[in-house]
């Protein structure tokens, strides 16, 4: 697999999560949130350079909570204004030169090693790919009048998609995206890169994927974290019993 370089983003407040501290800082299974997601990709692509973005504020508060843990290499760089200018800020912390860039939510810690790799193959052959998923729940999409009445419409999921991180590219498009002026409807990366004129490709995402945002999600990756333990557990007990 070609050289990745790797931009994980965490410069969010996490104030819908709740909590004294921002989500990314988090302690979930034992370490935090940001430990998990730059271990997860360390492991998942072995050599890539991970660059963690922070709000400016928390550099100091991420290093001293890091130490205690046994967390990946990885260099620190603050973020922007907004998403785009903290993913510009990363693009320029990258020191390597490598074939192709990964993009993460610092809040998704539980994607797994054969997805990001799978979506790391897909952005070599087509030039930028992003993890999906078919949504489950129906969707209507509102319209409002001059008098301001509101009226919806039913959506057909059959042709949507819940996109996921990491989204990855080839390095040379990511950096000539990152070139335009920021606007607002640069929603994530492949928005940005569409905005050239590249077409992104589709791989497959997973519904564990989850992007921590509430106390409730919290709950749900505790839950996914124990029972992968658990069948971890199973697994090398099952392995002993056989040798």
């Amino acid at each position: 697999m070609e050289s990745t370089g790797i931009i994980i983003v965490a410069g969010g407040s996490g104030s819908r999560a709740g909590g004294a501290r921002p989500k990314q800082f988090r302690v979930l299974g034992g370490m935090p949130v940001l430990a998990r997601t730059i271990n997860t990709f360390a492991a998942a692509l072995p050599g890539a350079e991970i660059v963690a973005v922070l709000p400016e504020q928390h550099i100091g508060f991420w290093k001293n909570l890091s130490a205690r843990f046994d967390v990946a290499e990885h260099k620190i760089v603050a973020g922007g204004a907004e998403r785009f200018h903290s993913v510009r800020n990363g693009l320029a912390a990258l020191t390597s030169d490598p074939g192709l860039i990964a993009v993460q939510d610092g809040v998704r810690p539980l994607g797994s090693i054969a997805m990001i790799r799978r979506v790391a193959e897909a952005a070599a052959r087509h030039g930028a790919a992003v993890p999906v998923v078919e949504p489950v729940d129906s969707f209507r999409e509102t319209d409002a009048d001059e008098a301001g009445n509101v009226a919806s419409h039913i959506v057909d999921r059959r042709f949507l998609r819940i996109v996921q991180t990491p989204q990855i590219f080839r390095a040379d498009i990511l950096r000539r995206a990152y070139e335009a002026e920021y606007r607002a409807e640069f929603t994530d990366d492949a928005s940005v890169v569409e905005a050239i004129g590249q077409t992104v490709c589709l791989a497959e995402g997973e519904r564990e994927n989850l992007k921590l945002t509430t106390p409730g999600d919290f709950v749900v990756a505790e839950a996914l974290i124990a029972a992968r333990e658990e069948a971890e557990n199973e697994e090398e007990t099952t392995d002993a019993e056989h040798v």
